[in-house]
């Protein structure tokens, strides 16, 4: 059984993983904030566990057992978050918190119970795939609304980059997911789109936002 600290690197690891695999050691610390010789200790530990690929001076990989442990960890996190908002009435921008914390129990009979009152969700509140049972991952294929063009008509899928204080932006513009957003023009200069959706004619959102915006077209 693996302690919540290294549960936490693995998930760290796979987050930062990429398409290339390949994660940092530099850009493992930073992300955890935790010092560069914590870093190097706990990642030795982890590749005697057989979790990680560890190489000095060469980067990490995850090890398939590893990348099945970070992606079981990933499903309680997303199941929790899914669980808090459909059964619990909790806000999508309020249950980051409390799945970080959920996710390291360690009674899987909790999370398939979850998982049955839920009937089985593939994603969670934020639009992120929920890996199953074994640690597949189904990746959906969006594209960023910055990237869509004028006269199209997308729906919104996903967050990327999600924050809480984000989160509390969407919600201040009413912008949820599965809404149909209908682009009416891209300002040249910075990027921003002129954008119609429910009630709203004329919302400008900026590139920043736009670019965190994952749609795909009707």
């Amino acid at each position: 059984m693996n302690s919540s600290t290294e549960e936490n690197y693995l998930k760290a690891l796979f987050s930062l993983s990429g398409k290339s695999g390949g994660v940092n050691v530099i850009d493992l610390s930073k992300k955890l904030g935790i010092k560069m010789p914590t870093v190097t200790s706990m990642v030795k530990k982890l590749s005697q566990k057989k979790l990680i690929d560890y190489k000095k001076y060469k980067p990490l990989h995850l090890t398939a057992k590893g990348r099945k442990e970070a992606l079981l960890i990933i499903r309680k996190h997303r199941l929790t978050e899914m669980f808090l908002v459909e059964k619990m009435g909790f806000g999508w921008q309020e249950v980051h918190k409390v799945a970080e914390q959920l996710e390291h129990v360690q009674i899987p009979v909790l999370f398939e119970r979850m998982d049955e009152m839920l009937n089985f969700p593939k994603f969670d509140p934020h639009g992120e795939p929920i890996p199953d049972q074994t640690g597949l991952l189904k990746q959906e294929q969006y594209d960023k609304l910055s990237n869509r063009a004028t006269g199209e008509t997308v729906v919104f899928c996903a967050v990327e980059n999600t924050t809480d204080d984000f989160l509390e932006y969407l919600n201040n513009r009413e912008i949820r997911l599965g809404l149909k957003l209908k682009i009416h023009g891209i300002e040249p200069f910075d990027g921003s789109m002129l954008v119609s959706y429910g009630k709203r004619q004329a919302e400008r959102l900026s590139h920043t936002i736009c670019e965190r915006l994952l749609v795909r077209k009707t």
